[in-house]
């Protein structure tokens, strides 16, 4: 790395003495009448528009509490409004005041009038434009870059700090790299990222409300698009400023590999990802068990799919452990989804009967299916109870198992009891010791 002298450096001292001048001039030019007599109206047009928006504020903030019910997007701009409410004032009074002036009066004794007017025009237009960036520090850094930008072109200094921040160069190779590349590529790139996050999000949208395309498609474009999309408009910005891509290929397949072989894991994720949605074995909304984990897909990304519970937690669990592990789809095919209850009735009720009220109590129970009629067995004989299976089937795993199989426990207890159908419970007798002998322990014992 080498400092570049392609630009002396007193090119540099003669550009800081130029603007140095400049603002001398500018200084000295305060002092003249007319020039002080706009300073001075343009401190009233501030006093007055301070008092105007100090006398409009209350009065639109109470207007805007009347109006709760329209589009978010109509309140942001209402917000904006009133919290711009002084320099809009300013820019309303001041342009009509440069008017009247320019048509009585020299063009000359309005030029510091018009350089404040247009920049409180600029400042508030690029104030209005970056509140459709959503992202707060992307709009901020935007804001201030773009005031500052304005500010330079009206006072015509564009020039000189164009060549200031070309001065300021390093040498990479045989590539110069100065500030001025480095504030165009942010410039370019920033704007095309902005184009393609534009692309990305409506195209997205409308793939999205193509209901023929199965979910993990609609994924998998997406994805491939948003990098597509970005991808291009990085390269794309790097070769409109004039960067040689050539020596950035070799260092990227360089790094690729090195990559490759420390981020094995992240790589293998990645690539499991691309599988799941290629082979569609689960997509969004699809509710599936992983050991102990059991809940509903809610996103799938590039390195991990997003498994909400119904208890609300979220679990992030590589794509790697859904390809290589056993996973239980609850809804892969259809979304029809079986469960079973075991219960037992005492011996002396008639199983006959007992089949035909746990039929009916499953299917007086919200959620469970009639078109797919519960069914009842007996499955065993055991020490105290007769043995059942209740089945039944359900539509909604994503409305949770454990409240429905509660649901038909109650209803069962309840048809029972209406029934007297009993549920039995094992009898145990229990001897403390100490008590007296029973009879067969009094017999005498005799030897053989």
């Amino acid at each position: 790395m080498e400092q570049d002298n392609s630009v002396p450096q007193q090119d540099t001292q003669e550009i800081a003495l130029g603007l140095w001048s400049q603002a001398q001039d500018f200084a000295l030019g305060l002092l003249r009448p007319w020039n002080a007599y706009q300073v001075g109206i343009a401190v009233g047009l501030f006093v007055a528009a301070h008092l105007l928006s100090r006398l409009l504020a209350p009065r639109l903030h109470e207007w805007m509490r009347t109006r709760e019910g329209w589009p978010k997007w109509r309140m942001r701009f209402l917000v904006l409004v009133h919290r711009r409410l002084r320099l809009i004032c300013f820019v309303i009074l001041s342009w009509p005041v440069i008017w009247i002036m320019r048509a009585y009066t020299w063009p000359s004794r309005t030029y510091l009038l018009g350089i404040l007017a247009s920049l409180a025009l600029a400042w508030l237009v690029i104030a209005i434009v970056t509140r459709l960036i959503s992202n707060g520090f992307l709009r901020t850094t935007v804001r201030y870059f773009g005031w500052t930008w304005a500010t330079l072109i009206i006072l015509n200094l564009t020039g000189e700090t164009q060549q200031l921040l070309d001065s300021a160069a390093v040498h990479l190779g045989e590539t110069r790299l100065s500030l001025w590349l480095v504030v165009q590529a942010i410039v370019i790139i920033g704007s095309l990222f902005a184009l393609a996050r534009f692309v990305s999000s409506t195209t997205s949208a409308q793939i999205r409300k193509n209901e023929e395309i199965s979910p993990s498609m609609q994924v998998l474009v997406v994805k491939f698009l948003q990098v597509l999309l970005y991808g291009s408009a990085f390269f794309i910005g790097l070769r409109t400023v004039g960067v040689d891509l050539t020596g950035l290929a070799v260092l990227s397949g360089a790094i690729g590999v090195g990559l490759g072989f420390g981020l094995q894991k992240v790589v293998s994720n990645l690539v499991s990802g691309i599988i799941i949605l290629l082979d569609k074995s689960i997509k969004p909304g699809d509710v599936i068990s992983l050991g102990e984990t059991f809940g509903w897909i809610n996103s799938l990304g590039a390195r991990y799919v997003s498994v909400v519970t119904r208890d609300g937690k979220e679990y992030l669990i590589p794509n790697e452990d859904l390809i290589t592990g056993q996973v239980v789809n609850w809804s892969h095919s259809n979304e029809f989804v079986r469960l079973d209850i075991y219960f037992g009735t005492a011996y002396a009720d008639d199983p006959h009967q007992v089949r035909k009220i746990a039929i009916n109590a499953a299917k007086g129970v919200d959620r469970v299916l009639s078109f797919k009629a519960p069914v009842c067995h007996i499955v065993g004989f055991g020490d105290s109870s007769v043995d059942y299976i209740l089945r039944f089937w359900i539509s909604d795993p994503t409305g949770g198992l454990t409240n429905i199989r509660g649901n038909v426990y109650l209803a069962l207890w309840d048809a029972f009891q209406e029934h007297d159908i009993s549920i039995p419970f094992p009898q145990r007798e229990v001897r403390m010791l100490g008590d007296d002998p029973s009879p067969i322990d009094k017999k005498p014992r005799t030897d053989p």
